[in-house]
């Protein structure tokens, strides 16, 4: 995604393709901080989007009425693509140079905090009534000992986009199983449709549904094991869940060009009637309201497993990767009151219901406001979220993890849906990048 160019009120954007000069323009901005002549406090956001007020419009809104509402206080919103992003954040972390607020997997957050390197907020959150309205699950994630390290940037609700035309056209109904969903497969493929919309090209993240899968086959009991080595990812459960991606594959659930096919595609591919399913989030609700879909769109948290682990009911809802904020903050009291202000507006109800009007579900307890008529898809996937015994995992799979396993679990999901790994190749994939950490 392109860069943006500045603007007058503090927007700028990175771009740079090696690391040392993505590092430097997040060390310029680390000491932009300082009260202006005109009384004017300047606060860094480091944000995972190259183009964040058009791939981000629900953080572009607050920081937007957050400055309307603060005149002295501006706000320098960056971004760049997410690695990029977080290899500058290393290498300004090594320099403690780090942007004010930044967006940071929860991983690195912790080898911050580590080399202390980020402010504890739970004194911020507690000033702010923030902490209150956060769930404690949520708080409890973000925190080592009595240090909360992170707040939830925005909340990770997926599932698949279901476009209940194709199966009617078809004569099909609703799968709720993952047999179910397979006869689906093959009988859409017996008719030369795509039964689930994913692209593998420059978005090898995008395998939200399978990353679901994973706690449908026993990963959180798993996960303290994985993280410190007294559990192998090449288990017979994993294995066994790659073995239905597989089925799926062989059954023509997945686009013959998913390899070349982008994330943007496979959402077009939906939209244009040609998927019955759409592997995604509640961030596609705007483009899916926008089209001819909108009418027949349902949000389905995805199968369950008879040959599953642990719970089958459960949905995607958890907080995504944090927000943290770099210690040196506290090292300047005009700054240090300024991320104050700008945390407690960003986890205002009215901060929530901007999350909403753009698409995205709120990460406190507020209860939003929608327009059936116009938010009707979005409304479909909170009313997944929050159907009676509907549970869902403290986490996504892939955000507990470094970057080269989170990477490591991306390409075994598409290496087996593009039939190029076996399901034992694909677990012992992730296993090997699990050791080499």
């Amino acid at each position: 995604m392109p860069g943006y160019q500045p603007r007058r009120h503090g927007r700028r954007g990175l771009a740079a393709a090696a690391a040392l000069a993505v590092a430097l323009p997040l060390a310029a901005c680390s000491e932009a901080g300082d009260t202006g002549q005109d009384g004017t406090t300047t606060i860094t956001l480091s944000m995972q989007n190259a183009d964040v007020k058009t791939a981000d419009p629900a953080t572009w809104a607050i920081v937007e009425a957050f400055e309307s509402a603060n005149p002295d206080i501006d706000v320098e919103v960056s971004g760049q693509p997410v690695s990029e992003h977080l290899q500058s954040l290393s290498i300004a972390a090594q320099s403690d140079t780090l942007p004010d607020i930044f967006w940071v997997y929860k991983s690195n957050a912790e080898e911050m905090l580590a080399g202390d390197r980020l402010l504890d907020l739970r004194p911020i959150l507690q000033e702010q009534g923030v902490i209150e309205h956060l769930p404690a699950t949520t708080v409890e994630h973000f925190t080592s000992g009595d240090t909360v390290f992170g707040v939830p940037y925005q909340g990770l609700l997926t599932g698949l986009w279901t476009n209940t035309k194709v199966l009617e056209d078809h004569g099909l109904a609703m799968p709720s199983t993952f047999d179910e969903l397979l006869q689906v497969a093959e009988e859409l493929d017996d008719d030369g449709v795509v039964t689930i919309s994913n692209g593998a090209s420059q978005s090898a993240f995008s395998v939200w549904q399978f990353l679901v899968w994973l706690d449908r086959f026993g990963f959180e009991d798993r996960m303290d094991g994985l993280l410190d080595g007294s559990e192998s990812w090449d288990n017979p459960d994993f294995v066994r869940m790659y073995e239905h991606i597989a089925e799926l594959r062989d059954a023509g659930a997945f686009s013959s060009n998913v390899a070349t096919q982008t994330y943007q595609q496979a959402v077009d591919q939906f939209l244009q009637g040609d998927a019955a399913f759409l592997d995604a989030g509640v961030w596609a609700a705007g483009a899916i309201q926008d089209s001819d879909v909108a009418p027949h769109a349902a949000f389905w948290k995805g199968p369950t497993f008879a040959d599953g682990v642990g719970e089958q009911n459960i949905i995607m809802n958890v907080a995504s990767a944090p927000l943290a904020v770099a210690k040196k903050v506290g090292e300047d009291d005009a700054k240090l009151a300024a991320v104050e202000r700008f945390l407690g507006f960003y986890y205002s109800d009215e901060a929530q219901q901007l999350m909403v009007d753009n698409g995205q579900p709120p990460v406190t307890t507020y209860e939003p406001t929608l327009e059936e008529s116009e938010q009707s898809v979005l409304s479909a996937a909170l009313d997944a979220a929050s159907e009676d015994g509907v549970a869902a995992p403290a986490t996504q799979p892939d955000l507990v993890f470094p970057v080269a396993v989170a990477n490591a679990i991306y390409d075994s999901i598409y290496g087996v849906i593009q039939d190029q790994l076996t399901p034992t190749e694909a677990a012992a994939l992730v296993q090997r990048a699990l050791e080499a950490e």
